[in-house]
């Protein structure tokens, strides 16, 4: 079994596991004292089994996941990059925008990526030179060439309220060029939404690793481009993530730079 097949049926189980257990959340607990910043036993859950997942097929490979940080030394040299559960906020209010996110790290690049979405029944997958598939079948960035006619996605950090890299001065900003913009609460589901041509871009600060790993390769194997929010190369560790179409990127940049 590839990995990247591997990565396709343990976001489906996992998926499946988050749908069943879908207002049945007993114990949440923050993972700040701001009660923002939510973590549930279904993450846990749903971590567990995709670990597992990767274990038994995979065993020389190193994990970075969301909940229980960076687990075996690995001698592989891939590394598995792990969100159990993108959009936990939304998850713990039965609000149907969350997913299960899994990268495939070698030599430094995402070379694979798997976004499902198990309220749409919705598989996203790409591999490095492979091009993206929704379902299964290829997807493209959209051709939208200007702000104006864009619809743009952006997400807030956990702690918005000290305004981090002045997130709101920025937000406010896009709110006056773009057609309109949208807040979901799923970094990942936002990528993947910018990669199918939905969304014509996105950005955000403050995101970690396994919020942006397969997105980020959705995007650009879609057609799309992804940056820092001066237009250099982003990685999964970096702290500000823009993504687009790659017509109206240099657009969104001057859109969300601030003075």
């Amino acid at each position: 079994t590839s990995r990247l097949t591997t990565a396709i049926d343990a976001a489906r189980a996992a998926g499946r596991f988050l749908i069943e257990n879908l207002g049945k959340v007993r114990s949440v607990t923050d993972k700040d004292d701001g009660g923002k910043n939510l973590v549930t036993e279904i993450d846990r859950g749903s971590e567990a089994m995709i670990i597992a997942a990767v274990r038994s097929k995979f065993p020389g490979d190193d994990i970075l996941a969301e909940e229980s940080g960076k687990a075996g030394s690995g001698t592989s040299g891939y590394r598995w990059v792990i969100d159990p559960l993108d959009g936990t906020t939304n998850y713990t209010h039965a609000f149907p925008v969350f997913c299960v996110s899994i990268g495939i790290e070698h030599g430094g690049k995402i070379v694979a990526g798997v976004i499902y979405d198990p309220n749409l029944d919705e598989l996203f997958s790409a591999e490095s030179g492979g091009g993206t598939t929704l379902n299964g079948a290829p997807v493209r960035v959209s051709t939208v060439g200007t702000i104006r006619r864009s619809l743009l996605v952006t997400g807030f950090p956990y702690n918005i309220s000290e305004n981090p890299d002045r997130t709101i001065e920025r937000f406010a900003k896009v709110l006056k060029t773009a057609q309109a913009v949208r807040r979901m609460g799923s970094a990942a589901i936002d990528l993947a939404y910018v990669a199918c041509g939905r969304y014509e871009g996105f950005w955000e600060v403050g995101l970690a690793p396994w919020d942006v790993a397969a997105g980020m390769l959705l995007v650009t194997e879609a057609g799309g481009t992804v940056s820092d929010f001066g237009g250099g190369p982003c990685d999964i560790r970096g702290k500000a993530i823009a993504a687009s179409n790659g017509v109206v990127h240099r657009e969104l940049l001057d859109s969300i730079s601030l003075p």
